[in-house]
């Protein structure tokens, strides 16, 4: 099989303690391990954002965020033992040990999001708080990428909580050549969405400076409802008796007692132990993005400089999604004094936005000549879905996607949208 140059765009780090005590601002720690705060200790986990503590709901043996390791399958990580404590890889926070892992997957070089920042971040009341830990966290990934800055390269993180703050820090961040994008989670932040007028110097200075807007959702099991898709389909989910059952074996519809109704609920309807929302956010919260921000709101006509990565959300969607606003697109001049374009499907195709894949996408194997001009391929390492670059490679030469094809969407996309030199296929 051919060697190909791969550029995983969507992989994760796990923020250790030493971000907190060693590159926060002293004068900013005890507040900002207020403002946001994971812990993982021997009995619970759980992440604080804004002081409220809120615990893990899933099984604290296996860290679902990392605990991939290359060689593991997805059945292997079905199969583990969830009565024993697992640790999470540590090329999650170890730059040496990530360098080794990528080498082991086939993967020549990485852009890096952020985990449990992804998760609370956007959700810090304070901006000057916000401005502090977006600093930290950008000093410790620029360090985590300087072990090989041919290799390794990050989104950095802008405190949104203030325009001014986020544009300062965006300029900053700039000089140093490993940050190629700016991290975006597609979701509420100060109670205003990316369709609101107050980004639009977020998006001029983005286009200015040739970095990209790397949106990446996130499952938000540790938001309000609020925020995003994924705490609403959480909400669906344990309003439907897949709560697992306490001590003694009372149920929500048990009356209180431990009564045999409840036992013969859950026997009709099992539990449902993976959380609903890592199914379900990533492609609603890209698909409401793109299509209320970059097209809707027409970012994508006034900023048509601006790069934009869309990872985590899969790719075949957007086929229907053009479809759709193709039609409605037509109708809305007719209906208001609107500026938007409404030849859709030939904005996007102009338009510098790709979005992140799956190798196991079904249309994008048996149609890879409508996709290829518009993905980038990640693996979501460390997380549990992890995929190496190898088994990408197989699934799309098994479908008999061309070779020239796999080179772009496996590396050669992702380079050019980044802004980055590929480098020689490493030995995997």
């Amino acid at each position: 099989m051919a060697r190909f140059t791969v550029f995983d765009s969507d992989s994760h780090v796990v923020e250790p303690p030493e971000l907190w005590e060693k590159y926060l601002d002293p004068e900013f720690r005890v507040l900002g391990k207020r403002a946001l705060w994971r812990h993982d200790g021997e009995t619970n986990s759980y992440l604080k954002i804004n002081g409220e503590v809120v615990r893990d709901t899933m099984n604290p043996n296996i860290p679902r965020h990392a605990i991939w390791r290359p060689g593991m399958s997805w059945d292997d990580i079905g199969a583990l033992d969830a009565t024993r404590r697992h640790t999470i890889n540590p090329g999650a926070y170890d730059p040496k040990s990530r360098l080794a892992d990528m080498d082991k997957m086939g993967i020549d070089q990485a852009f890096l999001y952020p985990t449990w920042f992804a998760e609370g971040f956007p959700l810090i009341a304070d901006p000057d708080t916000a401005n502090a830990l977006a600093r930290g966290y950008n000093d410790w990934i620029a360090d985590f990428c300087a072990t090989d800055p041919r290799r390794l390269f990050a989104a950095a993180m802008l405190p949104l909580q203030d325009m001014d703050l986020a544009l300062a820090e965006l300029r900053r961040v700039a000089k140093n050549k490993c940050f190629r994008g700016a991290f975006i989670r597609p979701m509420f932040v100060r109670d205003t969405y990316f369709t609101n007028p107050y980004y639009d110097p977020l998006w001029s200075a983005l286009e200015m400076l040739g970095l990209a807007a790397a949106v990446h959702p996130t499952a938000g099991l540790w938001n309000p409802e609020w925020t995003s898709h994924g705490p609403f389909a959480e909400k669906v989910k344990n309003r439907t008796g897949q709560n697992p059952l306490p001590a003694g074996g009372a149920g929500p519809f048990s009356g209180g007692g431990a009564g045999l109704a409840s036992t013969a609920f859950f026997t009709a309807f099992p539990q449902l132990g993976h959380p609903l929302a890592p199914i379900l956010s990533g492609w609603l919260d890209n698909h409401m993005f793109t299509a209320s921000v970059l097209i809707g709101f027409t970012v994508m006509q006034r900023f048509p400089g601006m790069k934009v990565v869309l990872a985590h959300g899969k790719a075949s969607w957007m086929e229907e999604v053009l479809e759709k606003m193709e039609a409605s697109c037509r109708v809305i001049p007719l209906l208001h004094k609107y500026p938007v374009r409404t030849d859709v499907e030939e904005m996007w195709e102009e338009g510098n936005v790709m979005l992140g894949f799956d190798a196991d996408e079904r249309f994008i194997r048996k149609m890879p000549e409508d996709f290829a001009e518009k993905v980038v391929w990640g693996s979501r390492y460390p997380q549990h879905d992890t995929m190496s670059a190898h088994d990408a490679i197989t699934m799309l030469a098994d479908a008999h996607v061309p070779d020239n094809l796999i080179a772009r969407m496996m590396g050669g996309n992702a380079a050019a949208q980044f802004g980055v030199d590929l480098l020689e296929p490493v030995i995997g």
